[in-house]
């Protein structure tokens, strides 16, 4: 049975945190600051804590940062409903598994958890810039580390219009797939280089993946290298054994504004520009 720390600084929270996870077949602990968590840490082993982020005595960040010198530490799933990016950065820098918005439904919750727990060893991404208008990451090729950075990267967008926002955060997961899956071959050991840059009028994506890069008119497993039918690439990925899908890259060119290789098309890059409403 997985042991699971809560730590928050909100009665009601802990609560019904810990009815949601008990009923659940967790076993569970509380603690209403880093402090006490630091002490329920010493006095047992926890598989993952379900970390606040703004506590009195310690808060959460401080808590991470000293955790991160500590062996077997358990994997941190960071709450919170602070959307600043420097907030949610600081959490992945202190490697925290990954970041949830409060307040989130208990099923989703619970889902999220079992994501964790179930993950294989979890490999580092390092935070190479954590200022609004500049984002920079440097992220495993595993598909694990797209689905651990995700939910962080969409919450950097949090004030754009709920459909530009979603749009925006599939262009970039299926990007980062295809440079995590070609590129890198799904090798833990190859990292990929990401950027976001934020301006008053514009959105840039850059991903740069250590692979040899591609010819876009020899993609027979994707539907854009057969312009004259949609669904011929679906017979070339079963023959392969991939797995279905194939439209991302001619679904992401119909939803940015801007889609840029570089020579060797290891590197892309692309532009969504925003109403000044935004």
């Amino acid at each position: 049975m997985s042991r699971i720390l809560i730590v928050d600084d909100d009665r009601t929270t802990r609560h019904v945190l810990q009815g949601v996870l008990n009923g659940a077949g967790f076993s569970t602990g509380v603690a209403k600051d880093g402090v006490e968590a630091l002490k329920a840490l010493r006095a047992g082993r926890y598989d993952l804590l379900l970390l606040d982020v703004w506590m009195p005595r310690m808060n959460g960040l401080d808590l991470l940062a000293r955790l991160r010198t500590r062996k077997n530490r358990p994997r941190v799933l960071v709450m919170t409903s602070d959307d600043a990016p420097e907030t949610l950065l600081k959490a992945v820098r202190e490697q925290a598994f990954t970041c949830v918005h409060k307040p989130v439904d208990s099923p989703v919750l619970l889902d999220t958890i079992r994501e964790v727990l179930e993950s294989p060893a979890v490999e580092r991404i390092e935070v190479i810039s954590a200022r609004p208008e500049w984002v920079e990451l440097v992220v495993p090729c595993t598909r694990e580390a797209v689905d651990r950075i995700q939910p962080v990267m969409a919450r950097l967008d949090a004030t754009l219009d709920p459909d530009v926002r979603e749009s925006i955060a599939y262009a970039f997961r299926e990007l980062l797939l295809n440079a995590v899956e070609w590129g890198g071959r799904l090798d833990p050991n190859r990292t990929v280089r990401i950027a976001c840059l934020r301006s008053k009028r514009m959105l840039m994506y850059r991903i740069a993946d250590p692979g040899p890069g591609f010819n876009i008119d020899d993609l027979p497993h994707a539907a854009i290298g057969h312009d004259g039918s949609p669904i011929a690439h679906s017979h070339v990925r079963e023959e392969k054994g991939l797995r279905p899908g194939g439209f991302g890259l001619l679904t992401v060119r119909a939803i940015v504004d801007e889609l840029l290789y570089n020579e060797k098309r290891n590197e892309v890059v692309f532009v969504k520009y925003l109403d000044q409403s935004e």
